[in-house]
C-alpha cells in the first residue's frame, strides 16, 4: 500500500534524483568505461557510511534515521576515491559522515562530506587516491553529464553555484590560454572532464554546505574556482578544485554572517503534511 503524497515527495526531494544520477553514473562507469571500481570497496563504503549515519543519529538524538544522505556522499567517494585497501575505504566513509556531526558551526557542517574524506586519505595516506581522467573527455560524455547534473540542481535550488564556479573557473581556463598563446582547445579539453563536472554538479553545490544567500554563493563559487586556479595552474598540484573546496570552506560562515540567508533544509514527510523537526542532521 502507497502511503499518500508519495509520488509529490519523491519528485519533491532532490536527494532521489542524486542518488539515481550517481548511480547511472557509476553503473554505466563499471559496466560500459571499465573504471576499474572494486565492488568491495563500494560495498564497504556504502556500508559503513550507513552505520556511522545511523550512530551519528542516535547520538544526536534525532527523530529517525534518513539514508539519503549518506547514499549520496557513499556514491561519491565511490566514483572519486580509489584505493587498494579496504580499511581506507571504511576510514573514509567514516570521515565523511563523522564530520557531518562533530564539525558543525551556525548549525551547518562545515565541509563537504565526501571532498572532507577524499583530502584526507589523500594527505594521510599513499593508498588513497582520486580518479580524474578515467572518465574521458568526449563532448557528448561530458554535456550529458553536465545536463544531468543540472536536473539535480535545479531541484536542489543551488544552481547559481554551480554556474558560477564553471563560469569563473571556464575565464581563468581561457585567460591563461590567451596569455599563453595556446589554442582554445586547450582550455575546452581541460573542461570536458567528468571529474571536474561531478565536482561542480554533486559537491560544491552542496545545499547544506554552501552559504545561504544567493549573493553568498556566487561569492563562494567564485573564491573556491580562483582557488582551484591557483592550485593546479601556478603550484601544478593535481585535484585543484577538490583541495580548494576544503580550504574554502571556513569562508562559507564569514559569508553568512554578512550576507545573510535562509538556511536550506532538505524536505520530509513531516514538513509537507505541516509538521516542523527541528535541529536535524541529514
Amino acid at each position: 500500500m502507497r502511503l499518500p503524497g508519495t509520488r509529490s515527495f519523491l519528485l519533491r526531494d532532490p536527494r532521489y534524483y542524486q542518488i539515481a544520477v550517481l548511480s547511472s553514473l557509476l553503473l554505466f562507469g563499471v559496466f560500459v568505461l571499465d573504471f576499474g571500481i572494486h565492488w568491495q570497496n563500494a560495498v564497504v563504503i556504502v556500508a559503513t557510511a550507513l552505520c556511522v549515519q545511523y550512530l551519528g543519529s542516535r547520538y544526536a538524538q534525532l527523530p529517525g534515521f534518513n539514508p539519503l544522505s549518506p547514499l549520496i556522499t557513499s556514491l561519491s567517494l565511490t566514483l572519486l576515491l580509489r584505493t587498494d585497501e579496504l580499511v581506507i575505504a571504511a576510514i573514509a566513509a567514516s570521515i565523511a559522515i563523522g564530520s557531518k556531526f562533530l564539525i558543525r558551526v551556525g548549525g551547518k557542517h562545515v565541509f563537504n562530506p565526501a571532498n572532507v574524506a577524499l583530502v584526507t586519505m589523500m594527505l594521510a595516506s599513499d593508498h588513497a587516491w582520486v580518479s580524474s581522467g578515467q572518465w574521458g573527455s568526449a563532448a557528448i560524455g561530458a554535456f550529458t553529464l553536465a545536463c544531468l547534473g543540472f536536473l539535480v540542481l535545479t531541484r536542489a535550488r543551488r544552481a547559481e553555484t554551480t554556474v558560477a564556479f564553471l563560469v569563473f573557473f571556464a575565464a581563468l581556463l581561457f585567460g591563461r590560454a590567451a596569455w599563453l598563446g595556446d589554442p582554445l582547445a586547450i582550455p575546452m579539453h581541460q573542461l570536458q572532464n567528468g571529474a571536474l563536472l561531478i565536482f561542480a554538479f554533486f559537491m560544491i553545490s552542496d545545499p547544506k554546505t554552501t552559504p545561504d544567500s544567493p549573493r553568498g554563493r556566487i561569492l563562494y563559487a567564485a573564491i573556491v574556482a580562483a582557488v582551484a586556479f591557483t592550485i593546479q595552474f601556478i603550484y601544478y598540484t593535481p585535484n585543484g578544485p577538490i583541495l580548494a573546496l576544503i580550504m574554502s570552506a571556513p569562508f562559507v560562515p564569514l559569508i553568512d554572517r554578512f550576507m545573510r540567508g535562509r538556511h536550506y533544509h532538505w524536505l520530509s514527510r513531516d514538513a509537507l503534511s505541516g509538521k516542523q523537526i527541528k535541529g536535524a542532521i541529514r
